[in-house]
């Protein structure tokens, strides 16, 4: 592939990790075939832009190509189909575009033709989510940088989908749902596009009592193929953040289903609160000692009395994302004899007490991050955990590697997995299952 390669799409990451736009073989070809003599008849122009979308159609998009003399990494061509009224074309990438330079993520138009693209070098292990927007609006695009700036801001807020991927990540509380895509590398997910009809488990949603959270709060609760109610084998629990999102949205269940189908997970029961909105949110995940309480105190007695479940620690988990993740990790440094294991994937490590609701970028942490500092100074536990943080996550890396050496240090199980991507379902949702298999497979 000869690759016209322009100015890296500038991330916190290593050089090895961030992409650089190029113009995919496919799309080379496309501009020579359009660049013949006899393609200035527009009747031939309009056929061989029909045949490039007949192809497209046919692969799917994004298009996915090998790069001559790039072993490891893959052209990925972004593509939107426009019309007469169609000025500019968004890439909104998770954590591959620059929210502060979104003219670096405009697709490119080919002259006389419904053609936009933009391509990105990215290295073959790569898995992450992206919505489009097209602005057809009346008034051309301002010319000045902060200007345009602002019209993309705005226009992203309209980003969806790609309507010519067929793979769908959901969005939480209204927001529009992303398309997904990985390259060859990245890791597998053996768990995904069962067949129906196999070993079944049940998700049920209950309103739970939570005295340490000043009323009530629905939970789901997931119970493994197979499972009776006057079984007495207790299992294994998991305490996961955001159940509205896993359960509501992005069918765990099924996927719980395979890994304990499969033995890669023993029958396992799961309670998941739903976060319930953005602000209720924002109140009780991180360090916040009453969600804490609630799950040690509230929600495991709860199920206890209701199902057969371990009261071993090191047969509980507790797991979250993002500040779900900060809440997994202090929930086990408060309550080791309730929760031995720790699954904390993109652990949102800036977090400290007293901060305000974040408004834009995430706050600088200066010196040590303050949950880091909790296990520094806490010394040896029992406890295992995992740790998972995308390498387009900018400081969130650095932060995830310095937990993981004071956790190292103090003689703590841990584990730690960099995957090439960002702070994106997409990813977490295989991370989750590969978490919980180190954590209490076999």
């Amino acid at each position: 592939m000869s690759a016209l390669e322009t100015r890296p799409v500038r991330r916190d990451t290593s050089d090895a990790v961030r992409p650089v736009r190029v113009t995919g073989p496919r799309i080379a070809r496309l501009l020579e075939d359009l660049d013949r003599p006899e393609a200035a008849d527009s009747a031939r122009r309009a056929a061989v832009t029909a045949a490039f979308w007949e192809e497209v159609d046919r692969r799917g998009t994004p298009l996915v190509e090998e790069c001559d003399g790039r072993p490891g990494y893959r052209a990925v061509t972004f593509l939107w189909r426009g019309h007469r009224a169609t000025r500019q074309v968004l890439l909104h990438a998770n954590r591959i575009v620059d929210r502060d330079r979104l003219a670096d993520s405009l697709l490119e138009h080919v002259p006389g033709t419904d053609v936009w693209h933009l391509g990105l070098l990215l290295r073959a292990d790569h898995r992450g989510s992206y919505r489009m927007a097209a602005d057809v609006s009346a008034k051309e695009p301002p010319t000045d940088p902060a200007g345009l700036q602002q019209r993309l801001r705005s226009l992203s807020v309209h980003a969806a989908a790609d309507p010519r991927n067929r793979r769908r990540v959901p969005a939480r509380w209204g927001g529009a749902d992303a398309s997904v895509f990985d390259l060859p590398d990245a890791p597998p997910q053996p768990w995904a596009d069962r067949p129906a009809g196999g070993p079944t488990g049940r998700v049920e949603r209950h309103r739970v009592s939570a005295p340490a959270l000043g009323g009530d709060r629905d939970v789901w609760v997931y119970l493994p193929p197979g499972h009776r109610s006057t079984d007495r084998e207790p299992l294994p629990v998991v305490a996961l953040c955001d159940g509205d999102m896993w359960f509501g949205r992005l069918a765990l269940g099924r996927t719980l289903d395979a890994l304990v189908t499969d033995g890669a997970l023993p029958p396992l029961a799961v309670l998941a609160p739903d976060a319930v909105d953005r602000d209720t949110r924002w109140r009780e995940l991180g360090g916040r000692e009453p969600f804490v309480r609630f799950l040690a105190d509230d929600l495991l007695p709860w199920a206890a009395g209701r199902w057969p479940l371990t009261t071993d620690p090191a047969r509980t988990v507790v797991a979250g994302q993002s500040l779900g993740a900060v809440t997994a990790l202090h929930a086990a440094h408060r309550r080791p004899e309730r929760f031995g294991n720790v699954l904390a994937q993109s652990s949102s490590l800036w977090w400290r007490p007293g901060l305000p609701p974040p408004r834009g970028p995430k706050p600088t942490v200066f010196g040590v991050p303050w949950l880091v500092s909790r296990y520094a100074a806490a010394g040896p536990r029992s406890v295992a955990v995992h740790l998972d943080v995308g390498l387009h996550e900018g400081s969130m890396v650095e932060h995830s590697r310095a937990l993981h050496e004071v956790l190292r240090r103090s003689g703590h199980r841990v584990t730690c997995t960099e995957f090439n991507g960002g702070h994106d379902y997409a990813c977490w949702h295989p991370g989750l299952a590969d978490g919980l298999t180190r954590l209490l497979g076999a």
